[in-house]
């Protein structure tokens, strides 16, 4: 079910959109299906805590938007609670593309993409920068909240982001891919099993091939 997001996306210039291509009127019964909060639930947060990626949108003073890919091992996206996520964001190419959007105009978009599963979730909502270096001795405990995976990594601030809307999207043109991680999951108890056959082999006086 939609949260929120019809409400907040579908303006003039896209339900205009939607009559000229014929697809208003299914439109508009996805807005009286509409959830009029934004709460997460439990299929979402599970969700988010599997994804090892997602992509974070913002706007310029100019209205240009920006693109950005934030990745780590599951769980880096932590869900504090039904409106609100957080992660700490890392030290990078040092341009601050995002980070100097946010001091304009503080929405976001994200998406997240189970690939091998071919699901997406859009999410749409308020970013608050918290500078470590700003909460001085708070740093440690904010933190302790987040996952951090690289060691040797410099985490510069955290975000906070408070849910406005969300919303799933169709599983159409999503080209299942894999990751290292999920290869891996796959390929380990074939050797496995690979190995208890060479054993079994060996038992009986052959050598496996």
């Amino acid at each position: 079910m939609p949260r929120r997001f019809a409400q907040l996306t579908f303006t003039d210039s896209v339900k205009a959109a939607q009559a000229h291509y014929g697809t208003r009127s299914h439109n508009e019964r996805y807005e009286a299906s509409e959830a009029t909060n934004a709460e997460l639930g439990a299929r979402e947060s599970e969700f988010i805590a599997a994804r090892d990626s997602f992509y974070l949108a913002t706007v310029n003073e100019t209205g240009w938007p920006y693109v950005q890919h934030r990745g780590g091992n599951p769980g880096f996206l932590k869900v504090l609670d039904a409106n609100t996520l957080a992660f700490a964001d890392l030290r990078g190419n040092l341009q601050y593309q995002s980070v100097g959007n946010l001091g304009g105009d503080d929405r976001v978009c994200l998406i997240l993409v189970d690939y091998p599963q071919r699901r997406r979730l859009k999410l749409l909502g308020h970013a608050r920068i918290i500078d470590l270096a700003e909460v001085g001795e708070r740093a440690p405990a904010l933190l302790s909240q987040l996952q951090i995976d690289d060691a040797d990594a410099t985490v510069e601030r955290v975000l906070l982001i408070e849910v406005e809307a969300f919303d799933w999207n169709c599983a159409r043109h999503i080209t299942p891919r894999f990751s290292e991680r999920e290869m891996q999951d796959v390929i380990d108890p074939l050797r496995q099993r690979i190995a208890v056959l060479e054993a079994r082999l060996r038992q009986l006086g052959c050598e496996p091939p």
